[in-house]
């Protein structure tokens, strides 16, 4: 007889209708114009806000916890020696050498030669030869030219890594992409996807918040491939959400511990933020230093660091709705973006955000 998956874990509980044109393709015009959702955690309506009303619906003494990766211009076009195109997503750099998933209707085998293309999609004269082909979908490349820089290579070459939902080409939006899907905290180098709820803050927008005495702490998570993964099994809890690197250094360890000591509230930007602070915080404070997750958060995990939330709007049945329902409930997450989708909210990366107090 086969067990009974409850709601709660079941995937098909994670879905709600979501018009195609509700998915942001391009951003605000400006950061902080986009709108924001306060949501209660336990009870109570949903009110609508902008995202620059942030300031006013904080209170001094509250800790923001902000992802400060940068994301790498990881995706690369190039052409086989037969003239099929391939596209490369770069996944881990090493002198010389990368990795990356790849796509193209004929696979990859050891040995071929692929030439880089440019921006405008032109060859570039950079060769790169295949030296293995893991199970995973991925490959290892080695850079046949006297350059063999690759961050060097992905600044000339590279577009930034757009999610797969967002469906239009980037030629034209490359210098914006470039800009936009960045973070203005971003500092360290190694994401393949931006932590899309830090898209909506400004230097600016952060002076308010410090003039209001919402303190900041900043750690790194490098977003991987795996936050796109879909979920392929009907119970949440089997879905492998991928290996991430993360660091936290003693200083922003400090100033988390001091908030939960003081009771102050630790309010996370980001689901990858989330996921960090919960892994490294297992004891109830927060543990300084480098290491890696596949932490997947679901329905019936315990807190012990994070006691808010700011997040951008979800994939229905996708691991980050999954993660939201854990903090604030499967039902009240699913109504708030019912409201959401009725009220014109705009989806995904680009769109607009949710703040789960």
């Amino acid at each position: 007889m086969t067990d009974v998956i409850p709601p709660r874990f079941a995937l098909s509980s994670y879905g709600f209708d979501l018009p195609a044109d509700r998915v942001a393709q391009v951003p605000a015009p400006l950061r902080t114009a986009s709108r924001l959702m306060v949501l209660p955690r336990r009870s109570g309506a949903q009110r609508d806000h902008a995202f620059g009303d942030l300031p006013g619906l904080l209170r001094a003494g509250d800790l923001l916890v902000v992802n400060d990766t940068r994301v790498i211009p990881a995706r690369l076009f190039a052409r086989k020696e037969t003239g099929g195109r391939v596209e490369l997503l770069v996944l881990d750099r090493f002198p010389g050498r990368f990795r990356a998933m790849f796509g193209t209707r004929r696979g990859l085998r050891p040995g071929a030669r692929l030439e880089l293309l440019t921006p405008d999609r032109g060859p570039s004269g950079i060769h790169v030869r295949v030296e293995s082909v893991v199970g995973d979908g991925s490959a290892h490349l080695a850079v046949e030219s006297p350059d063999t820089d690759v961050d060097g290579l992905l600044a000339r070459l590279g577009h930034m890594p757009l999610p797969p939902y967002i469906r239009r080409e980037d030629d034209r939006f490359r210098e914006l992409d470039r800009e936009r899907y960045q973070t203005v905290f971003a500092r360290e180098p190694g994401a393949v996807a931006a932590p899309t709820a830090g898209l909506h803050f400004t230097p600016d927008l952060l002076a308010e918040l410090e003039a209001a005495g919402v303190l900041t702490a900043r750690i790194t998570l490098h977003v991987g491939p795996g936050t796109f993964k879909p979920i392929m099994v009907e119970d949440v809890r089997q879905h492998d959400v991928g290996l991430e690197r993360f660091a936290i250094s003693g200083q922003a360890a400090d100033r988390i511990n001091q908030a939960l000591d003081e009771g102050r509230r630790v309010i996370a930007v980001g689901t990858t933020v989330t996921r960090t602070l919960e892994s490294a915080g297992v004891s109830g404070r927060v543990v300084a230093g480098e290491g890696a997750t596949r932490l997947l958060i679901a329905p019936g995990h315990r807190f012990r660091v994070v006691s808010g939330l700011v997040t951008n709007f979800h994939l229905p049945g996708s691991s980050l709705i999954v993660l939201v329902s854990a903090f604030a409930g499967r039902q009240r997450v699913l109504a708030a973006y019912r409201h959401a989708v009725r009220s014109g909210y705009r989806f995904y990366s680009y769109g607009d955000a949710m703040l789960v107090l």
